[in-house]
């Protein structure tokens, strides 16, 4: 019994000796921070006002309680930071991506559509433009052959009737002659000549001519038959000459008719060409305007993916620091509540009239 006895005498001293030397070392950890200097402090004074333990234990179960409520508000409050930061992110990423898309979809149509169009438009006005100088030029080149062509007809048509003019006089001298002298002779040859002379070489009429003065010139006028023959023939060229005069005449009407009838093609085809200038250059500025628009509209993009990546940038480095705010306040609420429940336990754990700070 007696062995039993001190058996415990010798359990209850131990423990009492490391519960000294545990309460030391609660101590010693809550002095190393000013919170658990603030604590001691605290049991301190509560020692030296010999207030009630129970008062002591409820304030500081009070405080953990606050530390913990404040821990979990921390937490909510960074959960919800963060669940707006990942949707501001995801969005933000969307935002970029899309006007990144804008961007390049907007550009790929310039440059394989709207500006190779414009380029095709372009080139085709500059072809009609060309088509229709070119039909100007045709215009102005007929119209001078036509004056050209008409002067000539009306000069071959008055040497036609020059030598009609001059075959009327033959013919008249003709019928003077009855016993002709040899002047009389003379001057109707000479009027031969100046038909001849009236008749140019490539005429029709000059093979007539030339026969003509031959046959005057190697026959005897005093002979009736002869001056028949004589006049038969100038009659024969004469009706010759205005065979031609109206044959020319004739293909001079047909010649202004399709004159006339080419020029009005002439100013058909250039109506047309204005028309297609005209139809091309509304398309080349409804083009242009597109071409303006979507620019503008790529290049409002581009600065909005700018913009959203400077929000983004900006966002990331916001959620950085207050990611750092976060864990250090964390800490800081844990250090404090590992403080305050050490203090807990010794106060609950001990006598501690003698702690000193």
């Amino acid at each position: 019994m007696k062995s039993i006895i001190l058996i415990a005498l010798i359990v209850v001293a131990f423990t009492a000796r490391v519960q000294e030397r545990n309460m030391a070392k609660v101590q010693a950890d809550l002095a190393k921070s000013n919170y658990g200097k603030a604590l001691l402090h605290l049991v301190e004074l509560h020692s030296m006002a010999g207030g009630p333990v129970q008062e002591l234990i409820d304030a500081i179960e009070e405080l953990v309680n606050d530390l913990e409520e404040e821990l979990e508000e921390l937490e909510y409050n960074f959960q919800i930071r963060t669940n707006e930061h990942n949707a501001l992110v995801v969005s933000l990423e969307q935002d970029i991506q899309d006007a990144v898309i804008d961007v390049n979809n907007t550009q790929d149509t310039l440059d394989n559509l709207l500006y190779p169009r414009r380029a095709q438009i372009q080139d085709k006005i500059d072809s009609v433009l060309g088509y229709q100088e070119d039909n100007r030029k045709n215009y102005d080149e007929a119209i001078l052959v036509r004056e050209q062509e008409h002067e000539a007809f009306e000069a071959q048509v008055a040497e036609l009737n020059d030598a009609t003019a001059s075959v009327d006089d033959a013919l008249a001298l003709l019928a003077s002659l009855t016993n002709p002298s040899l002047l009389q002779i003379r001057r109707f040859q000479n009027t031969l000549k100046n038909i001849e002379n009236k008749i140019r070489s490539r005429s029709r009429m000059a093979p007539m001519i030339k026969a003509l003065i031959s046959l005057a010139s190697n026959q005897n006028f005093s002979n009736q038959d002869v001056l028949k023959n004589i006049v038969d023939a100038l009659n024969d060229f004469r009706n010759a000459v205005v065979d031609q005069i109206n044959d020319l005449t004739a293909q001079e009407a047909q010649d202004v008719i399709d004159h006339e009838a080419y020029l009005e093609q002439l100013d058909d085809e250039h109506r047309e060409f204005q028309r297609q200038i005209d139809r091309a250059t509304v398309d080349l500025t409804a083009t242009n305007e597109k071409i303006d628009q979507l620019s503008e509209f790529r290049d409002q993009r581009a600065a909005d993916q700018k913009q959203y990546t400077a929000e983004l940038e900006l966002e990331n480095n916001t959620y950085a620091e207050e990611t750092d705010i976060y864990t250090n306040t964390k800490n800081e609420f844990t250090r404090e509540l590992g403080v305050s429940e050490q203090a807990l336990a010794l106060v609950k754990s001990a006598d501690f009239s003698n702690i000193k700070v």
